[in-house]
């Protein structure tokens, strides 16, 4: 496992919720931050607060990552900054209504901030880490990643976009001594979900997590090496199982004729 160095970590989506949190406990942990928000009055309030209890450096960007001169902003930071060990890709927009009611510009700009900018930071970052020779990448995804059909199927296409870039990084940098993991929460008791136009008050409170209690998961997946951490589950031979199917996929997923199935199927048809 790849031990964690101490130094600055970089959060976007860090004035509330689970991006604040995370802001807290990485401080706790001996990081300086470098937090990254749209709302400058909530991000310097988190920032000061962390500041006064923890004693760390803590630095505010105030950045709309849907707007490319704010994200080449924070790009810039992240190459440019030696004392960056880690990007928490936490900033997000969500959606719950289906396809059908949903706004097809609103989805466009859930698409640029859940994949375009995640994926720019990451290019940021997996440079200078490897040439520094370690650093963390963490990237919010979501349990509906893996279950697009629960609630609005672009946002869930986000997630599952961020999951399967998660699994490219590790295979492609863990070698370099690069530390890689997805999150996958499920519901979090957030003002995430108000903004995304849902009401946490019409689900029920057994299968909402405090944000505080994802954070908390979510690092301890981070230290126990996991690469893909779901704080709900409570059985992680589920998720092994999972994987084990997709993995016993993947040898057949791309060869020189169709499937007998289809294959007998077209010679019928014709």
């Amino acid at each position: 496992m790849t031990k964690l160095l101490k130094g600055t970590a970089l959060i976007t989506g860090a004035s509330s919720g689970i991006g604040a949190f995370y802001a807290d406990r990485l401080a706790r942990r001996g990081y300086d931050l470098i937090i990254v928000a749209r709302n400058q009055e909530s991000l310097s309030r988190v920032g000061e607060d962390i500041a006064n209890a923890t004693g760390r450096s803590v630095t505010t960007v105030r950045a709309d990552l849907g707007y490319r001169e704010d994200l080449l902003k924070i790009e810039g930071i992240l190459r440019s900054d030696a004392s960056i060990t880690m990007l928490v890709n936490n900033a997000g927009v969500g959606a719950v209504e289906p396809l059908l009611m949903s706004d097809v510009d609103a989805m466009e700009r859930m698409i640029s901030v859940n994949v375009t900018a995640l994926t720019r930071l990451v290019y940021a970052a997996a440079p200078s880490f490897v040439a520094r020779g370690h650093g963390t990448i963490i990237n919010m995804a979501s349990a509906l990643g893996i279950a697009p059909e629960v609630l609005n199927g672009v946002y869930g296409a986000t997630k599952a976009f961020v999951i399967a870039l998660t699994f490219s990084l590790e295979k492609e940098l863990a070698q370099k001594n690069i530390r890689i993991q997805a999150v996958l929460p499920g519901a979090v008791e957030t003002p995430f979900w108000e903004s995304s136009g849902g009401s946490l008050d019409r689900l029920p409170d057994q299968i909402v997590m405090k944000a505080e209690d994802a954070v908390d998961a979510a690092l301890a997946g981070l230290d126990m090496g996991e690469l893909i951490t779901l704080p709900s589950v409570p059985d992680i031979d589920d998720w092994t199982a999972y994987e084990a199917a997709r993995q016993k996929l993947m040898p057949n997923l791309s060869r020189n004729i169709p499937a007998r199935r289809y294959m007998e199927a077209a010679l019928a048809s014709r």
